[in-house]
């Protein structure tokens, strides 16, 4: 008897998807950050894709289990740099933002990796990764130079990327409950 198993990568891309709209939303400079972003980077954006990256794990998926295990793991740590040096009564020692901004030109240097791993899949998929890395290297420099106009810019470009994955869970989760596709991706 064959296991059907659902279709995890909708579960994963919203996660990311939504979170990463909300966090450019602030690059953008239209909120500050808050408790309601911060709770999307731990329980959508990191505790669901962790969730997405083991249920693609089970389907042998080694490119899905990277990609949402990683970028989880990448939600849940922005959350603590955001949060750890106020647990410690505001003693906590902040990491410098050119050090942040290593951390997210590391970030930057996996998704480019992960980019070339979507050659020859869909065009959705390829432009969620490409416009991922654009971002990852836009923040790192953001954070090197403390450029507001380069964050903004981010911001932007980020609420695109952020969009795309939206747009691609939603064409998966409609073409499998209707049988058809209805958005192309």
């Amino acid at each position: 008897m064959e296991n059907k198993y659902a279709n995890p990568a909708p579960l994963g891309l919203m996660g990311f998807g939504m979170t990463t709209v909300l966090l450019n939303i602030h690059n953008a400079g239209f909120f500050p950050v808050s408790d309601m972003m911060l709770a999307m980077g731990i329980f959508y954006g990191g505790i669901a894709q962790v969730i997405a990256g083991i249920m693609e794990f089970k389907k042998g998926n080694t490119f899905g289990m990277t990609a949402f295990i990683s970028y989880g793991m990448f939600w849940l740590s922005l959350v603590a740099i955001f949060v750890l040096p106020d647990l410690a009564g505001g003693k906590g020692v902040r990491s410098p933002d050119a050090y942040v901004g290593w951390y997210l030109f590391l970030w930057g240097l996996f998704t480019f990796f992960m980019w070339i791993g979507t050659f020859g899949k869909s065009f959705c998929l390829n432009f969620v990764f490409l416009s991922l890395w654009i971002l990852f290297f836009l923040l790192a420099i953001h954070m090197w130079t403390g450029s507001a106009f380069v964050v903004h810019v981010a911001g932007g470009e980020g609420i695109i990327c952020g969009l795309s994955a939206i747009y691609l869970a939603m064409a998966e989760v409609l073409h499998e409950s209707l049988g058809k596709k209805v958005l192309k991706y």
